[in-house]
């Protein structure tokens, strides 16, 4: 059993378990989908998303606002729609707009009278900066990709998560959506995990690569960890 208690720091991937990705993507790709006429359901523009990014991701380092640019380029080629009618700053342009899930802010806000909050993302600096306005919290450590020049499922981004911090693997929790991303890596270091099970009973990984990890512990939403760390800090 996990004991909520004995940890300093709780770590969240932030896109996809703080804020509502899949709705700002689907919301950014709205001009695409009306420019190519497309009728193509919204999981499987997702499914296309999370392929692209994984496999953008996976090469040399380059920044976050060029991986999406590397997506919409990918997405116009995979639905044949003519580049000159792609708006290829689309993803980046919106991302600082994305919103957090509804239980997002009170639940970081819950949380932090028991941890201090750090935040580990395959993000550029200076994107974040309009999601953390959203957020409407300290955050006491940010670890972004553009800081690492590595992209998670990369342990390198944890490793200098922890160094960052000063504190050992054992006083950190990390929660996430990501099975592929964050909870493999991290389980992988020794880290305890909870994953945010964002998706519930959907069908398929929507915008993220699907992976087997399995986490310490499962909760379907923030509301619910914090309701769990609560109780065990009675």
């Amino acid at each position: 059993m996990l004991d909520l208690r004995n940890f300093d720091v709780i770590s969240f991937d932030c896109y996809g378990t703080l804020i509502d990705w899949e709705s700002g993507i689907l919301d950014a790709l709205a001009p695409f989908r009306e420019a190519g006429k497309l009728d193509v359901s919204d999981e499987s523009l997702l499914a296309s998303f999370a392929m692209l990014e994984a496999t953008l991701e996976d090469g040399e380092y380059r920044r976050y606002r060029e991986v999406l640019r590397g997506v919409m380029r990918g997405l116009a080629t995979r639905y044949s729609v003519p580049e000159a009618k792609v708006d290829l700053d689309a993803l980046a342009s919106s991302l600082p707009s994305w919103q957090p899930f509804p239980d997002t802010v009170e639940a970081l806000q819950r949380l932090r009278a028991h941890y201090k909050l750090a935040i580990i993302s395959n993000i550029d600096v200076d994107l974040f900066a309009g999601t953390a306005k959203h957020l409407n919290v300290e955050i006491s450590h940010l670890i972004t990709a553009e800081q690492v020049g590595a992209y998670k499922p990369s342990q390198e981004n944890f490793t200098l998560a922890l160094q960052s911090m000063g504190i050992p693997r054992e006083r950190l929790l990390h929660a996430a959506q990501s099975r592929f991303h964050d909870i493999a890596p991290a389980r992988a270091l020794g880290i305890s995990c909870v994953w945010v099970n964002r998706r519930g009973a959907k069908s398929g990984g929507g915008a993220t690569a699907r992976s087997a990890a399995v986490p310490d512990l499962e909760v379907p939403d923030l509301k619910t960890l914090a309701d769990r760390v609560d109780a065990a800090f009675a």
